[in-house]
C-alpha cells in the first residue's frame, strides 16, 4: 500500500502535510505542475519541502496547456467544461499511481461539506485526517503558524487560493490584484482571449466580462469599490458574533465554490 498526499500549494494541503509528516512516515509527497502556477506557489512548495525534509514529486502532464487548449478549440476551461483539472492534475497523478494500492490523503476540513474533482480510479482510496480528526479552519490556521511555514505568500495580495494564475475560480477583484501584482501574468491570459481561427469563438475567463473590459480604469475602481463595500458590510455582520461563529462563517465564505477542483484548490 502506498501512501501519497497531494499538494496545490494551498493552505489545506500544506497544513495536511505538515500534519500527516510524522504520523505516516512513507508518504509521498506529489505536486501536478501545469507550469502555469504563480511564483508564489513555486516558493511555498520549497519552504514545505524544507520543513518536510524531502522532495515533492513534480508531476507535468506529458502535453501541456496550450496543447490542450489547442485541441479543445481555443476553449478557456471553467466550472462546466474543466479539461485543465482532467489533462493537466489528474491523469499526471493517475499516471504517477499506476495499479499500486493507494491511500490518497485529502485536505478537506471538519468544518466543510463539499466534494470536489478528485480521482475515483478503483485502486486509489480517499483519506480525510481533518474530517476523522475533527480539525477546523482555526486549527488548520494554527498548524501552519506554529510550523513556521504560515500561509501560503499569495494570499498577502489577496488572492485566496491555489492554482494556475488564470483559473477561472478567481474574483473579479483577484483578476484586479494580478494585473497590479503581477502584470505580465495578467497580459499572458488575456492572449487567450481571442477569436478561436477553427471556430471563431471566443471565450473569457472571468464570467460574462473579458479581461480587456475588466482592466478599464473606471471598470477597476467599480471592482474595487464594490469589494470594500462587501468587506464592510461581512465586518459589521460579524461584530456579535461568537470566535467560533466567525471561524465557521468564514470557512463558508472561503469555499463558496463548493465544487471546485480539490487537487487544485486544497
Amino acid at each position: 500500500m502506498r501512501h501519497i498526499l497531494s499538494l496545490s500549494g494551498g493552505k489545506d494541503s500544506a497544513a495536511l502535510a505538515i500534519y500527516m509528516r510524522d504520523r505516516v512516515p512513507e508518504m509521498e509527497y506529489v505536486f501536478s505542475d501545469t507550469r502555469k502556477e504563480l511564483p508564489e506557489t513555486y516558493a511555498y512548495l520549497e519552504r514545505i519541502e524544507d520543513y518536510l525534509g524531502r522532495r515533492v514529486n513534480r508531476l507535468n502532464a506529458e502535453l501541456g496547456f496550450d496543447h490542450w487548449y489547442e485541441v479543445y478549440g481555443g476553449m478557456i476551461p471553467s466550472n462546466h467544461r474543466r479539461w485543465c483539472t482532467k489533462m493537466l492534475k489528474l491523469k499526471p497523478f493517475e499516471q504517477f499511481v499506476g495499479d499500486d494500492p493507494v491511500r490518497n490523503y485529502v485536505g478537506l476540513r471538519a468544518d466543510e461539506n463539499r466534494s470536489g474533482y478528485i480521482s475515483h480510479k478503483p485502486n486509489i482510496t480517499p483519506v480525510y485526517p481533518f474530517q476523522q480528526d475533527g480539525l477546523k479552519l482555526e486549527d488548520i490556521e494554527e498548524i501552519l503558524q506554529s510550523s513556521g511555514i504560515g500561509m501560503p505568500p499569495y494570499t498577502a495580495w489577496g488572492r485566496s487560493r491555489s492554482g494556475c494564475y488564470f483559473c477561472f475560480y478567481q474574483q473579479k477583484i483577484e483578476w484586479v490584484r494580478l494585473k497590479e501584482q503581477h502584470p505580465e501574468l495578467f497580459e499572458a491570459a488575456k492572449a487567450y482571449e481571442r477569436p478561436f481561427a477553427g471556430s471563431g469563438n471566443t471565450f473569457t475567463w472571468s464570467q460574462q466580462e473579458s479581461l480587456t473590459e475588466l482592466e478599464r480604469p473606471e471598470r477597476v475602481q467599480a471592482i474595487k469599490d464594490e469589494h470594500t463595500r462587501r468587506q464592510a458590510a461581512r465586518k459589521a455582520s460579524g461584530a456579535d458574533l461568537t470566535l467560533a461563529e466567525v471561524y465557521r462563517r468564514r470557512a463558508a465564505q472561503d469555499d463558496a465554490d463548493d465544487d471546485a477542483c480539490l487537487i487544485c484548490h486544497l
